[in-house]
């Protein structure tokens, strides 16, 4: 393959590991610096210039997209994607994942830990703020910081009130969020590369610093995770639609705590502790999507009249409840169930001697109509009246 790696830091550690990744496997490798490119586009020619020339022809770029040039970077990422060319890391995930108020609000929707947090803009706004997320110490951070800069610990409210006004009114934007104390100074990095762990590392920091980043002394060890973590990791980064990912966990009282999602998550740290060939794996993943892209099931499926893709929860009142799909005859309906969701793990692809259970999702193609009739017993569709609901 013929590969881009977009990076402004040519001879950075992870750009080189990467690169080196990528010629082992037999590859031809160019690094670009983001910033000079020239995008220009038209009707049915997007087109993209380094240096005043047209670039050559690219079957995959890999993007290492700086927070200070998110706008930019991600430009032309999807400038390459305009193209027909392949990126592993996608335009829409890296802005997701930069914008950290975003990503929490999309991650909220799921079942997934996170710090409780909170946004205002109206200075009289802040201390009501600080006592919802738990009250004080709270951390305070600009949305697309990166590496703990822009990260600030108060312990009080007074404190924290006065630095949120202080960056308000230097217009920028801050997120109060709670401080887990039981993991003061500590969090895991996990890679997560095509829906897997490939690499975790635990993180201290050092003395009195309060932020496990290594770029500020912190020191790393290698860390098995469990099946929470790990489930939590992998679904943060299939969440907000990244193939590769860094994602920061925190170790709290109640479990895993997703505090950060990187699109670009640097490989030294990783690599050193761990002793893993992260960038093989990448370079592996990328081979895989390659040869057998990803395709999304809703964009694809959807073109029949009348037939989409859809979740189908099973309670214990649901028609599938406690039978198996050869019993359901779900194909002669045809709706075609493309894999199960239970209890945090994925069945894919079910065979007929599966029995569904109350408390499964079923992820389906098929007749509108069909699945719509296949859904739980709601109290509008029975004609009965809701649990506590006065009869009429």
């Amino acid at each position: 393959m013929n590969i881009a790696i977009l990076s402004r830091a040519q001879h950075s550690y992870s750009t080189r590991r990467l690169r080196e990744a990528a010629q082992a496997r037999g590859h031809t490798v160019r690094v670009f610096d983001t910033l000079r490119f020239s995008i220009f586009v038209e009707a049915e020619t997007p087109r993209l210039f380094y240096n005043r020339r047209p670039i050559g022809r690219f079957d995959a770029v890999i993007p290492r997209i700086g927070a200070s040039i998110t706008f930019f970077g991600n430009a032309v990422v999807r400038q390459f994607e305009q193209m027909g060319v392949f990126t592993l890391t996608t335009a829409a995930g890296i802005a997701m994942s930069r914008d950290k108020l975003r990503a929490m609000q999309i991650l909220s929707r799921h079942d997934i830990g996170i710090p409780p947090a909170a946004f205002v803009r109206d200075r009289a706004d802040v201390l009501d703020a600080i006592a919802r997320v738990g009250g004080a110490p709270v951390i305070l951070k600009l949305i697309e910081g990166t590496q703990g800069i822009g990260v600030v610990l108060a312990e009080t409210e007074t404190l924290a009130e006065a630095i949120v006004h202080m960056l308000q009114v230097s217009k920028q934007n801050v997120l109060i969020q709670k401080f887990v104390a039981e993991s003061k100074g500590k969090d895991i990095r996990a890679i997560v590369v095509g829906g897997r762990v490939v690499a975790a590392m635990r993180r201290t920091a050092q003395g009195q610093e309060f932020r496990s980043n290594i770029h500020r002394g912190a020191k790393a060890e290698p860390v098995a995770l469990d099946e929470h973590y790990e489930r939590s990791a992998v679904k943060a980064a299939r969440i907000l639609g990244l193939r590769v990912a860094g994602v920061d966990i925190l170790e709290g009282a109640a479990g895993p705590q997703v505090l950060e999602v990187n699109s670009s998550p640097g490989l030294a740290g990783i690599e050193q502790a761990t002793g893993i060939d992260v960038a093989a794996a990448i370079i592996e993943h990328l081979e895989e999507q390659m040869h057998l892209p990803e395709v999304d099931l809703r964009q694809q499926l959807s073109l029949g009249q009348g037939y989409s893709v859809a979740e189908l929860p099973v309670t214990t009142d649901s028609p599938l409840a406690n039978k198996t799909l050869r019993e359901m005859h779900l194909a002669d309906m045809e709706v075609l169930v493309l894999s199960i969701r239970r209890a945090g793990l994925l069945l894919p692809a079910p065979r007929g001697a599966t029995t569904i259970l109350p408390g499964d999702t079923l992820v389906c193609y098929g007749k509108r109509l069909v699945m719509k009739e296949l859904l739980p017993i709601s109290p509008e569709r029975s004609g009965r009246p809701a649990p506590g609901e006065a009869d009429a």
